[in-house]
């Protein structure tokens, strides 16, 4: 029984990925189609020997890494320091060599926010008791729990006052407008549920539904830019693409400098380097639109305080958009 013959690999001479034709009559391992080069052109399923050893494996998993997995560094790379860049390449069709813009701001916002949750600090309680040393003094005593019971000033609040503290404070919320009865109900239902928890809960749900948020948010900002570049006429993507590649390098850059402030006193970066990042933030977002829009500095400067003017006031409206509907699903 003959047994087909190994893949071919690169002749010499053959630089940029150009490999030798493999042997007639291979097929696909994949989805069985004919084979004339070393990937297939039918599903893209690289032509390779089974893996036979841990070394070979290696090999495998090395190559996978340092060449095939090139383009996210490329990627990366360009997104934090060649504003506008990863844009006009797309738009040019030079794609193939680095990651497609939408899998890239996914896979960065969701980092970024599991990142958000986790860098959160824990609720601490601090609670009013006797101090066992000093009779007749009071002294505050911290810790982590779960559900952060206040204090009061005749000690440690028992659940029974808790709860009886948290009916009052709910209670006084009114409210006299549309569906004054549901929305009164609503209010302090969820007055409630932020109390027992100190807003633990909320946080986490908020920062689930701001990444949803985002993807109304965008389109929007999108929106409002096609009427800045209104002449010459571009298509609505291309704000689009220059936005999710924008955001995406936030995501990044916010998450390095999380990642730099950590062997700082409270994990806060210094005063100067905050300052700092925020002028790159402006300087690459300026310089974005002047690689992806070719239009002169004060043009580009003058769109671009429209554009933050309409960002902030449309920003605040879509966290507390959020805020509101987070509160109301918890």
């Amino acid at each position: 029984m003959s047994h087909p013959a190994p893949p071919a690999v690169a002749a010499p001479g053959q630089g940029n990925g150009a490999l030798a034709p493999v042997g007639v009559g291979q097929r696909c391992e994949n989805c069985g189609n004919e084979i004339t080069q070393r990937y297939c052109g039918a599903c893209g399923q690289r032509l390779d020997p089974p893996v036979h050893s841990l070394w070979h494996f290696s090999q495998l998993a090395a190559e996978d890494l340092t060449h095939a997995d090139s383009r996210l560094w490329r990627t990366l790379q360009a997104l934090l320091f060649r504003p506008g860049f990863l844009t006009r390449e797309f738009l040019g069709g030079r794609r193939a060599r680095y990651l497609p813009p939408v899998r890239l701001y996914l896979v960065l916002s969701v980092a970024f926010f599991l990142f958000a949750a986790a860098s959160q600090p824990k609720f601490t309680v601090l609670q009013l008791g006797d101090d066992p040393s000093s009779p007749g003094h009071k002294v505050y005593r911290a810790g982590q729990v779960e559900a952060t019971p206040a204090a009061s000033p005749d000690g440690i609040e028992t659940p029974e006052q808790r709860a009886a503290r948290i009916e009052r404070q709910c209670k006084d919320i009114e409210y006299d407008g549309p569906g004054a009865a549901a929305v009164t109900s609503l209010l302090r239902d969820t007055c409630h549920k932020v109390l027992e928890d100190n807003g633990r809960h909320l946080s986490e749900t908020f920062l689930h539904n701001l990444p949803r948020a985002m993807f109304v948010f965008l389109p929007i900002i999108a929106g409002l830019m096609t009427l800045l570049y209104w002449r010459p006429r571009r298509y609505y993507v291309e704000h689009l693409l220059l936005l999710v590649h924008n955001h995406a390098f936030v995501f990044l850059a916010v998450m390095l400098a999380w990642l730099a402030a950590l062997p700082f006193p409270k994990r806060k970066l210094p005063g100067i380097l905050v300052f700092a990042l925020v002028v790159y933030f402006v300087w690459y977002v300026f310089r974005s639109m002047r690689v992806a829009y070719e239009q002169g500095r004060l043009r580009t400067w003058a769109k671009l305080i429209v554009l933050a003017s309409f960002y902030l006031v449309l920003g605040m409206l879509t966290v507390l958009l959020t805020s509101f509907y987070s509160a109301a699903s918890l």
